[in-house]
This record gives C-alpha cells, sequence and structure tokens, in this order.
C-alpha cells in the first residue's frame, strides 16, 4: 500500500492548508491596498501629524524642558521651537507664576476655609497652644530640579512649612505670637523655609510667608478673651498712673523751682539789707567818734521819735508839769470830742 500525503488535519491527497491562508491574505491585502489618491492623502496626514509633533511653543510666563527618553537634554526660552517627533517630549512649568499653598486650613468649592488641626494646632514658648492659620507663597527658580528633584513638591513645601512654622512658634511666647510678634513670626518662617527647601534641591524661591489667622483654640478662647480683658485693664490702669505721674511730677517740679526761687531771693534781700545796715552803722560809728554827745542826742531822738511815733503823747512844760496831779488822765481828756490839751513851753 502506497503512502499518501496527508494535510494537518489527517485529510489525504487535499492541497496544504496554509498555501490557501496565504492566498486569501494576498487576494485580501490586494482589495485593501490604496490607491493613488489614497496614498496621497495617508502621505498628507502622516505629514501633518509629524509636523505637529515637531513643533511647540513656550508661552512668555512659561519654561521649556525637553526630554528625550525621560532625560532633558536642553531648556528653552518663550516662543516657538522644533523637537524631534516621537522621541523628544516637551513639558513647560510656569515660572512666572506665584503659586499658593495653604497650611492649617484648605478652602472648599464655595470659598470657604475649613481649618484642618493636625496642621494648625502649635505650641508656644511659654507652653501655650495655638491655632495657626498662613499660607506660602512660591515660585519656580530652577524649572528641572522643581520637576525631577522631588516627587510631590507641593505636599514637601506644606510639611516643611508647617514645620519651620512650628520651629518659630515655639521660640516665641504667646503674647507675641498675638500682637506685635507677627512680622518677625513670618520672616523666621520664611528664612527657615527657604533653607529647608534648598536643602532638598527643590528649585523654588520662597516668597512670602503671611499668617492669616492665630488664635487660641475654639474650646479656650473665651478664657484667653478674659485674660485679655484683664490685660487691658492693667494697661489702663498702669496708664492712667503714668498720666497722673506726668501731670504730678512738672507741677512739684515747678513748685519746688519757685519756692527756691523766693528762698534765693529772700536771702539776697536779706544779705543786701544786712549789709546794709552793717554799712549804716559803720558809717554812723565813724562819725559818732567824731561827736560822741550830738551823735548820742541824735540818736536818741531818733529812737524816741521812732518809739513814740505811734503813741499818744502829750507834752509839758516843765514848770506846768510840776501842778499836774499824778492821776490826772490827760490822755483820754485829749480823745474827747472838741477837748485838746497842750500846753506851750
Amino acid at each position: 500500500m502506497a503512502w499518501e500525503p496527508r494535510d494537518p488535519w489527517g485529510q489525504q491527497g487535499g492541497a496544504d492548508p496554509l498555501d490557501d491562508v496565504l492566498n486569501k491574505a494576498k487576494e485580501q491585502w490586494q482589495r485593501m491596498k490604496p490607491t493613488r489618491g489614497m496614498k496621497s492623502i495617508v502621505l498628507v496626514v502622516a505629514g501633518i501629524l509629524v509636523l505637529s509633533q515637531s513643533v511647540f511653543k513656550v508661552e512668555p510666563d512659561e519654561e521649556g524642558l525637553v526630554k528625550r527618553f525621560g532625560d532633558v537634554v536642553r531648556t528653552v526660552e518663550p516662543g516657538p521651537h522644533l523637537k524631534i517627533p516621537f522621541i523628544e517630549s516637551v513639558v513647560t512649568p510656569k515660572v512666572q507664576k506665584l503659586h499658593r499653598i495653604e497650611v492649617g486650613f484648605r478652602t472648599n468649592a464655595r470659598g470657604r476655609a475649613q481649618i484642618v488641626p493636625q496642621e494648625a494646632l502649635m505650641l508656644t514658648g511659654d507652653m501655650n497652644i495655638l491655632s495657626v492659620e498662613f499660607i506660602v507663597q512660591y515660585k519656580i527658580s530652577q524649572a528641572k530640579d522643581y520637576l525631577f528633584n522631588v516627587a510631590n513638591i507641593e505636599e514637601t513645601i506644606r510639611k516643611s512649612a508647617e514645620a519651620a512654622m512650628r520651629e518659630v512658634v515655639g521660640k516665641n511666647k504667646i503674647d507675641e505670637a498675638l500682637t506685635v510678634g507677627k512680622a518677625a513670626i513670618q520672616m523666621s518662617t520664611q528664612e527657615l523655609l527657604q533653607t529647608i527647601i534648598d536643602e532638598y534641591r527643590g528649585g523654588v524661591q520662597i516668597a512670602t510667608v503671611q499668617l492669616l489667622d492665630v488664635n487660641p483654640p475654639q474650646k479656650v478662647a473665651k478664657f484667653f478673651k478674659d485674660v485679655a480683658s484683664a490685660k487691658e485693664e492693667r494697661e489702663q490702669l498702669i496708664n492712667q498712673a503714668h498720666g497722673y505721674r506726668n501731670d504730678i511730677i512738672p507741677k512739684a517740679k515747678g513748685q519746688a523751682a519757685q519756692d527756691v526761687n523766693q528762698a534765693k531771693g529772700y536771702a539776697q534781700a536779706r544779705l543786701a539789707r544786712a549789709e546794709g545796715e552793717a554799712n549804716h552803722f559803720l558809717q554812723t560809728l565813724a562819725e559818732y567818734k567824731k561827736a560822741k554827745n550830738v551823735i548820742g542826742k541824735r540818736l536818741y531822738i531818733e529812737t524816741m521819735e521812732e518809739v513814740l511815733s505811734g503813741v499818744d503823747k502829750i507834752i509839758l512844760d516843765s514848770k506846768a508839769a510840776g501842778n499836774v496831779l499824778p492821776y490826772l488822765p490827760l490822755d483820754r481828756l485829749q480823745k474827747l470830742p472838741g477837748r485838746k490839751a497842750e500846753a506851750t513851753p
């Protein structure tokens, strides 16, 4: 019995099925083969596709980074540029835009802020708790570092800002954080945050750190208000005391200066008067030594004139005086109306 060829399906004497499949595929390709006009359309579409993949534009506020197989090969300035199609790709971060990151709160779609306690609650240097909400604004300084050195740069900035703020607030007292120390806290946090980001080589320039809301936690806010009211009252009393002091001290100093001046004037007057009396006495003494009897009588007369100037007196002749009774009230008679007791020598 002679051997007969069999096909792969076990049939004898048939044609090769593989040849049939190839023939059918060839016939189908001939039917699908584009005509000359179709070839032109395909070429035009392919050219447009290649051109679209070759040309790109960088906006004025952007910086273009051209990547080839995932590696940055060059950086381009704003404007139109070319690249190798299907091989090179371009990323264009906005380097002039001021980016904003919220720390301690989040703004929802309705524009309302919602606090994030795990970020906002911080401990001050005098062991008080504050709820601190702030924003960080930054620009891209090195686009390549910003895109490829840190996996999630915004979350890194947020966590770094939170850590920096916690450190700065922890070095300040609560009164400083609530009142006059806010500007210093913002500046110190910005400097510390910039140092941290530079260590990560994040390619970011921190523009500002701005405190939006610094308050005690809601549960103890009432007690903080009571303390603040007490401090305000204390300051008011201190200011009143300072005002009273500033009012009374100048008056006392003025009165003291007036008394001192009056005392000095009185001393000078007394001194001048004493010197004048002394000079007068010395002059009188000199004249007295020249004529003791005359000067003595003159001094006696002047003294009696001074002593008797305010006393009622009657002058009698020595002869008439001998005839007057000792008890005669001559002074009373002189005071009677229409009477005048006089005696001529």
